[in-house]
């Protein structure tokens, strides 16, 4: 799932090549993707693309006051077709969920993808006058990005979830994700299963302190890459998330993994749980 940083690549990326742009014709290939009818769709056509931006892990296209919001969920994703076909696309063939197609101050006619691969259909689209229409957009916490330590202090502390959950709950706080929060954790050197109000003012101070490194770097890395490089980039920065079985890069035990019915997450437990390996099993504890 692309989370904080590669979202904001995304927007940075839009900014830079649709903005200025003008909506064209704009191809539904999959009708379960858009969430809302009024405005429709098309009434997108004919206006200028103004800006770009990242709410949590949404991204919003503004085209003059009028927003194309998506999330592109586990499987989506943003391409961006400098050539694209002028047949529009068959529903249901192929992974493409929908296409806008732009005309640019060069005369240009390039086209913005959104696509989904496999069956579990869930990327969004809604059309809103106000980014904050959009119920996820509504209920997210404070940016990952922006909030500061006395602000993170009190989330943790107002909740019992595991850490791990915590910081992944875009209600609490917004933009993370699987991955980054696997990062974020083995970087401060944290058990996924401790619990979030029992942090220590210095364990809150160092989770703090990793979940802006990891995030700043991850955003360096990614910000200004073409938007076919994003998934290639994230994967290269990872030091535990998706590497299990591999040696950690701090201390050099095996990465391990817990899994759950429709995801994983991988940890180190020498550099976060003493050395105790975490109970691969749904509701586990650490083993005594």
């Amino acid at each position: 799932m692309p989370e904080l940083p590669e979202v904001e690549a995304l927007a940075g990326f839009l900014r830079e090549h649709a903005v200025g742009a003008v909506v064209g014709r704009i191809d539904i290939a999959a009708l379960s993707v858009l969430k809302t009818f009024d405005p429709p769709i098309a009434a997108l056509q004919g206006r200028d693309v103004t800006g770009a931006a990242r709410f949590g892990k949404h991204l919003g296209l503004d085209c003059d006051g009028l927003w194309l919001i998506t999330h592109l969920s586990r499987a989506g994703w943003m391409r961006w077709q400098d050539n694209p076909s002028l047949t529009p696309p068959k529903p249901g063939k192929g992974p493409l969920a929908l296409r806008v197609h732009f005309f640019t101050p060069e005369g240009l006619t390039p086209a913005c993808d959104l696509t989904e691969a496999g069956t579990k259909k869930r990327l969004a689209v809604w059309i809103v006058a106000d980014p904050l229409e959009v119920p996820g957009i509504a209920r997210l916490g404070p940016d990952a990005m922006a909030v500061t330590e006395a602000e993170l202090a009190e989330i943790l502390g107002g909740t019992s979830a595991r850490i791990k959950n915590a910081i992944v709950d875009q209600s609490l706080l917004a933009g993370v994700g699987n991955a980054y929060s696997d990062e974020i954790l083995h970087t401060a050197r944290l058990s996924p299963f401790a619990t979030s109000s029992r942090l220590t003012a210095e364990q809150i101070t160092t989770l703090y302190d990793a979940m802006r490194t990891v995030l700043a770097d991850a955003v360096e890395r990614s910000v200004g890459q073409d938007a076919a490089r994003l998934k290639g980039e994230k994967r290269s920065g990872m030091r535990v998330h998706a590497r299990t079985g591999l040696p950690c890069p701090v201390c050099g035990d095996v990465v391990r993994e817990v899994s759950f019915a429709e995801r994983s997450f991988q940890y180190c437990a020498t550099c976060q749980t003493g050395g105790k390996p975490l109970a691969d099993r749904r509701m586990s504890r650490l083993l005594k």
